[in-house]
């Protein structure tokens, strides 16, 4: 059957991939709400906009009476909640709009979700569901081995992954004091296309292609788990729709590796997808340079996937060598949407503890 879904940030990068997921693959209703701050791009959206299914309003997550009114007025069965400042260097840069995005915008979310589920008929209240789209990196660093579970003590690092620890445990005080139900994923790190360019893969892609430096933090033996963002929404999908209420579940692409392998990896296909290269470059490993690390980095995350693998069914799809290069070709072939993100606002500059 058919349901209203509020998707939140669904002009973000992930947000967007579920969007297009959700008009596309299902026959759902989708309201999706984005305040469209710099990561938000609506040609993200160009291949649904035009859907009898779907409709887009710009406004904040923390604005509670716009919130309030969208509930009433569209009735959605299911939240999606992925609005969120998500860069980890700007929260060094800029922490406070990651308390209010990430920390107040939840709670109004919330409490605009459990005044409108109250009303519900039982049957309505029994489908309901508020699912919170998070991160692994609540959950901190690891050492050389271990894998995050669902039940791994929080320890957040930086202002970003401290907001987003924040917003998760709000959730879990709505489903347990209040009985909203909910359900929560944290998801490691996603690629593919749309990405914003300020995370690492784009920027390597378009700095590459731009014959300008690739920098590259420490000694770019950070490890992360990498996870296709097509992968990631069709997980996203399943819990909403199969998870059990109050369960939290990870979801991870089974593919560690460390920056620099996935810096390497990067140069390699554009050597081979590339012939006109920048002036000087034969090869575009040449560009690689190390800088500083930003502070407070957690040197690996990795999630362990098998909870939701077992319980709800779901894989990726893609594994990194194929995620990897249908995004590199995707940015190859779109240079044109890669030209309007970078209006003048990003520069594909770093960012996070300049000096």
């Amino acid at each position: 059957m058919s349901k209203r879904i509020l998707v939140t940030g669904g002009a973000g990068f992930i947000g967007s991939a579920l969007v297009r997921y959700l008009i596309e693959e299902t026959d759902n209703q989708v309201l999706n709400l984005d305040k469209l701050t710099y990561a938000g791009n609506l040609e993200s959206l160009a291949s649904v906009a035009d859907s009898e299914r779907y409709q887009f309003v710009q406004g904040d997550i923390c604005d509670g009476e716009l919130v309030k009114h969208l509930f009433n007025d569209f009735k959605p069965d299911y939240i999606m909640h992925l609005a969120a400042e998500s860069h980890v260097d700007r929260s060094i840069d800029g922490p406070a709009e990651f308390i209010q995005t990430n920390v107040v915008g939840t709670y109004t979310l919330l409490d605009a979700a459990k005044a409108y589920w109250s009303e519900l008929d039982e049957a309505g209240k029994e489908a309901f569901r508020f699912h919170h789209i998070s991160t692994d990196e609540v959950y901190g660093d690891l050492e050389d081995d271990g894998l995050f579970t669902e039940t791994t003590p929080y320890a957040p690092s930086s202002p970003y992954s401290a907001s987003k620890a924040g917003s998760d445990h709000l959730v879990r005080a709505w489903h347990r004091t209040f009985g909203l139900p909910c359900v929560i994923t944290n998801c490691s790190n996603n690629y593919g296309p749309y990405h914003f360019p300020e995370k690492l893969i784009p920027l390597m892609i378009l700095n590459a292609l731009a014959g300008k430096p690739l920098p590259v933090y420490g000694d770019g033996k950070q490890v992360r788990d990498w996870l296709y963002v097509e992968d990631h929404v069709k997980a996203l999908y399943t819990v909403v729709t199969t998870g059990k209420v109050g369960e939290t579940y990870n979801i991870g692409g089974f593919n560690e590796k460390q920056n620099i392998e996935v810096v390497n990896t990067i140069c390699h296909l554009l050597n081979e997808k590339v012939s006109n290269k920048p002036d000087g470059i034969t090869d575009f490993t040449q560009l690689i340079t190390y800088v500083k690390d930003r502070p407070g980095h957690d040197l690996r995350y990795a999630i362990d996937a098998s909870k939701i693998n077992k319980e709800l069914g779901w894989h990726p799809e893609e594994t990194f060598e194929t995620g990897i290069a249908k995004t590199v070709q995707w940015y190859l072939d779109n240079q044109a949407w890669c030209n309007n993100v970078l209006d003048g606002s990003y520069q594909l500059e770093r960012l996070g503890g300049k000096d």
